[in-house]
Order: C-alpha cells, then sequence, then structure tokens
C-alpha cells in the first residue's frame, strides 16, 4: 500500500488499541494489540508519518532507532539481587530499566500524557547479540524484564532485505504476532502532502513531468545510486533558505540530497530553466491582472515541460496567496472566540470597572493562550503553523490591552465596545486578503484560458488547486464560478475514464 494508507492503518489500529469500555479497560486487551510492523523501502517517508500520527491521535510518541543501541542500553543492566526460595536465600540476577522504557516515563511525565506511540525504526537492522531481545520485545512487548506501559502502542519500521545487507529475516513466530505493512512509494499521494507542506514547487513541477525520478535505487559497480522522498524534501527546504539568501544551489549542491547523477543533473538544470520561466513569464504580473500578447505567444510555441512549468508557477502564486487567506481565517476565528469571552466578561453585572480591572481581562486571556500553547508545545502535538498563530494571538491580545490602558474605558460596555472597533479592523484585514485571493484565483483564469483554453493544463491547475486545504477551504467559501464550471468538468472526465477501465477490465 501507499504511505498515505499506511498512515490510516496505524491510526485505525492506535484508536482501536485505545478504546476502553464503561469501565475504563481497554476493549482489546494488551496482550492482543499487536505491534505495528511497518516495512519499505528507505527513505519514504515512515518515520515522519509517526510524528502526524501522534498529533493528529493527541498522544505521546517515543521514537527510537534501535541500531543507535546496544543490548545493555536497550534491555538494561544486569545486577545481583537476594530472593528467599524455600526458606533459604539466593542471589539472582535482575536487570535494571531499559532506557527506552524510561524515556516512556519521562514522557508521561513531561507531557501528561499517559498514552503514546513507541516507535522503533529500524528494528529488522540491529546487531546479533541484540536480536534476541527485539523478537522478544515484539512478541511480549517487554524489553528484559521491564513490560512496555499500558496504553503505549509499538509500532516498528524496517527496510526490506533488498535495500540493506544487514537485515534480518523474522520467523514465523513472530510474524504471527504482529500487524504487518508493506509500503511502496507513490509518486501520486506523495504530490498531495508536498502542496500541503509547501515543498518547492519546482520539485513538484520536475516530478510531474517525470515522476519515476520520485523514487530510485539502483545498484551499480560504484555502488548505490538514489533519489528518495527523503531527499527531495531535503533538497526543497535547502532550496527555499538558499532563495532567501540569495544564493544558488548548483549541480554540486543537489547532488548533496539526489545521489543519482542522472536525476541530480536533469533536476539542477531544469531548476536553471524553472529560474528562467518564472522571470521570462512575468508570472507576478500575471496574477496581478496583466496579460502581454507576446507572452501567450511565446507560450503557443513552448515544450510540454514549459508549459507545465509555468501552470505550477501560476499554482504556486495561487496557492500561497490562498494560504495567506486561510490563516487570516483561522487567527480571525481565534481571537473571535477571545474577544467573546471577554465580552462576557466585561458586560458581567458584577464585573468590577476599576481602572486596573478592564485591562486585566485581557491580560488573564493573554495568560491562558500562552498556557495552552505551551502545554502543547511540550507535548510535542503543536505545529509550527499553530504555534505562529498562538504566538500571534497572544500578541495581538498584548496590543488590545495596551489599548485599553490607553484609552481609560469608564465601564465594562465602553471597553468592549473598543474591543469591538478593534476586532473589526481584523475583520476587515480578513475581507481584503479574501478580496485579494478571489481577484488572484480569476487572473489567473483569465491566463489560463486565453494561453490554453479548455486543454490538459487547465486540468492540471484544477487537480493542483483540489490538493490543498487552503484552496479547497477557499472554494467552499467563496464562488468561483469558472473553478465550479471546470471542476465539474473534470470529475465527469474522471468518472468516465474510471467506467472505461472498468469495462476494459471486464472485456
Amino acid at each position: 500500500m501507499n504511505i498515505k494508507r499506511a498512515k490510516q492503518e496505524i491510526k485505525d489500529a492506535i484508536e482501536a488499541y485505545l478504546l476502553k469500555d464503561e469501565y475504563g479497560d481497554y476493549v482489546i486487551p494488551t496482550v492482543r494489540q499487536r505491534p505495528v510492523l511497518l516495512l519499505g523501502a528507505p527513505g519514504i517517508g515512515k518515520t515522519q508519518i509517526m510524528e502526524q500520527v501522534a498529533r493528529e491521535c493527541g498522544v505521546g510518541l517515543v521514537a527510537y532507532t534501535i541500531t543507535h543501541h546496544t543490548r545493555q542500553s536497550a534491555i538494561g543492566l544486569p545486577f545481583i539481587s537476594e530472593m528467599e526460595f524455600g526458606g533459604q536465600k539466593k542471589a539472582v540476577t535482575e536487570y535494571t530499566m531499559s532506557e527506552i522504557v524510561v524515556s516512556i516515563y519521562e514522557k508521561m511525565k513531561k507531557t501528561g500524557l499517559k498514552e503514546g506511540i513507541l516507535f522503533i525504526d529500524e528494528i529488522n537492522c540491529v546487531s546479533e547479540t541484540l536480536a534476541p531481545a527485539m523478537l522478544q520485545f515484539l512478541q511480549c512487548k517487554t524489553f528484559g524484564n521491564h513490560p512496555i506501559p499500558e496504553g503505549w502502542v509499538i509500532v516498528a519500521a524496517g527496510n526490506p532485505p533488498e535495500y540493506n545487507k544487514s537485515v534480518r529475516e523474522f520467523d514465523v513466530v513472530t510474524l504471527d504476532r504482529v500487524k504487518k505493512i508493506e509500503v511502496e512509494p507513490d509518486y501520486g499521494v506523495w504530490r498531495e502532502y508536498a502542496v500541503q507542506s509547501r515543498i518547492h514547487p519546482a520539485v513538484i513541477s520536475y516530478l510531474d513531468a517525470r515522476p519515476a525520478h520520485f523514487y530510485q535505487m539502483e545498484s551499480t559497480v560504484d555502488g548505490r545510486r538514489f533519489a528518495t522522498p527523503r531527499g527531495w524534501e531535503d533538497l526543497s527546504r535547502l532550496l527555499e533558505v538558499y532563495e532567501k539568501l540569495g544564493k544558488k544551489a548548483d549541480k554540486d549542491v543537489v547532488r548533496q540530497y539526489l545521489q543519482h547523477d542522472k536525476i541530480a543533473g536533469e533536476f539542477a538544470n531544469y531548476l536553471e530553466l524553472y529560474r528562467k520561466y518564472e522571470s521570462d513569464y512575468q508570472i507576478e504580473e500575471i496574477l496581478g491582472g496583466t496579460i502581454r500578447e507576446t507572452t501567450l505567444k511565446k507560450l503557443s510555441h513552448a515544450s510540454f515541460d514549459e508549459r507545465l512549468s509555468v501552470v505550477n508557477l501560476l499554482l504556486s502564486g495561487c496557492i500561497e496567496r490562498l494560504r495567506k487567506v486561510r490563516e487570516q481565517e483561522r487567527f480571525t476565528e481565534a481571537l473571535f472566540a477571545q474577544m467573546k469571552t471577554a465580552g462576557s466578561v466585561l458586560n458581567a453585572e458584577n464585573f468590577a470597572a476599576d481602572g486596573e480591572g478592564i485591562p486585566k481581562v485581557l491580560e488573564n486571556l493573554r495568560d491562558t493562550v500562552e498556557e495552552k500553547r505551551q502545554q502543547k508545545k511540550e507535548a510535542e502535538l503543536l505545529t509550527k503553523d499553530e504555534e505562529k498563530r498562538l504566538l500571534r494571538l497572544e500578541e495581538t491580545l498584548l496590543s488590545y490591552e495596551n489599548t485599553l490602558k490607553a484609552e481609560h474605558p469608564e465601564d465594562g460596555s465602553a471597553a468592549f465596545e473598543i474591543l469591538r472597533r478593534l476586532f473589526g479592523e481584523q475583520r476587515a484585514r480578513y475581507a481584503g486578503e479574501q478580496e485579494s485571493g478571489s481577484a488572484v484565483l480569476e487572473h489567473a483564469f483569465d491566463f489560463l484560458e486565453a494561453a490554453f483554453g479548455d486543454s490538459q493544463e487547465m486540468v492540471i491547475f484544477l487537480t493542483g488547486l483540489n490538493m490543498s486545504e487552503a484552496a479547497v477551504a477557499f472554494l467552499q467559501t467563496t464562488d468561483c464560478e469558472r473553478y465550479e464550471r471546470y471542476n465539474k468538468r473534470l470529475l465527469f472526465n474522471e468518472s468516465d475514464r474510471e467506467i472505461r477501465d472498468e469495462i476494459a477490465r471486464l472485456k
């Protein structure tokens, strides 16, 4: 299966394993909660999806790469203790608690989360001395003499033998005690993730034209040559920062991430062309509503790669603008909730409207937001976007608090009117972002119709919009006649193609 389906399978397993009955007992007893064994080629995102799953399920995550451990750190150190048997004291060997098990308890103490995921990576690449302990871990959910705490689901990941010479095959006894999931690279699924995660548009555009280069693993006389999703994503982040610094990534830089000479060379050359297209076609000018006849003429004679690059540049520009709209919408909603709370306090009959009491209402709200942010951050359940939103909310509440101090409202009702005015400014900003987003989208459709008409380029543009959470959210609340028209045609064509494929399959 692909990584998206694997992620959903893991989420479903966690929800099932952590479901409790009316007496507080797990519906599936711990002994029947099979560890998930995730097998797939290196670099396809096995580790990354665990962070996403933990955040989305609201549980803790303890992650270890087991190849970094010795037998002693994994199962604990032996020590001699004394026990009584039949009235006689005997010296026996016991073990200190495993470093891994200790980490789970430390995570529970730090975050307050009593349930979570223990993720062990490269589990089938352990040393010979550690292999028996790993088999015991999968079969009995223990490290040495110490069991994994109840409520912690085990997920292990490993590479197939063809990718790693040190891989050890699990026996049937072990495999019969795990929930085995095999994952294959899938560019279509990764592309959805890439759009949401703001992967550099040059990477997406290049792979759209050459999807076979998304994942390559070849053995040559000179060793392994490979390009992986991890490599593409890390390269994307570097390109983003290089552009901010005014630096350029050449072939030598690209090779550091894509260790496949042919792919690295082709992408480096494409990157130069991509930058040229962005400049030559004046994408910002197009999104601003200016369409030049010379631009249309040039594009009519362009290669497919060049046309695809221009479409993806337009798409990237639109999505980035719609992300700003979406973020302003979320921020406005969060601020509205705070203003609603402030209003209920300021307009209460028993509210003490003294000089310090009115600004204190905003200070208390700000403290609550900050506390929530810190708690989620410590629990590692906070995304970067959410953290920025909460920090912005704290700054805005502080600004409102200072405004109340400066204007000295005479009572709670007057203070609330000031807050209503300030919040109105934020709503106006959101309305302005919406209007700007609509204009950019309309200008993109103007250009696409003039340049390509009702063609595959329009399908590519629509497909890209439909993969963006921000774009979909915007289009659900904002009318765009051409999006609706072309999208219905796209859905009809897809349905028609699926029916034709099914008929062909049945023949």
